[in-house]
């Protein structure tokens, strides 16, 4: 009976739930980008999208972050394909910097244009 009540459970997750009544368009949009709404991979995107590039340190720094911290969340960006991380050397000191990808911009665009929408909605009531 629970395989039952699962496979429900998730044909109902599939489809787009629509909004009640009188409850605005934008509140109603697809979900917030949970890669992105992470308050530090928030910060690490906002960062790098008015930044070239920035090295680990300077992150770290500018987030007031700890390195295993940062490194988790950069990772995930990493992975999302977000972000793009160089590692060199420069003497004998590894250095990390990162940049934002094409992708991580579009994707930061898109979270911010949703936010935009949510608050918008909210001062329209």
């Amino acid at each position: 009976m629970a395989g039952k009540s699962n496979a429900v459970r998730k044909e109902r997750d599939k489809k787009p739930q629509s909004a009640p009544a009188g409850i605005p368009a934008a509140l109603s949009a697809p979900k917030l980008d949970r890669l992105i709404h992470e308050r530090l991979r928030l910060g690490i995107l906002s960062a790098l999208s008015v930044n070239q590039s920035l090295t680990f340190n300077e992150l770290k720094k500018l987030l007031d972050t700890t390195d295993g911290n940062l490194s988790v969340h950069a990772r995930k960006l990493e992975e999302a394909a977000y972000v793009a991380c160089t590692k060199s050397f420069e003497g004998r000191v590894p250095k990390t910097e990162y940049r934002l990808t094409a992708a991580g911009r579009k994707a930061l665009e898109r979270y911010l244009d949703h936010m935009e929408a949510l608050i918008q909605a909210m001062r329209d009531r």
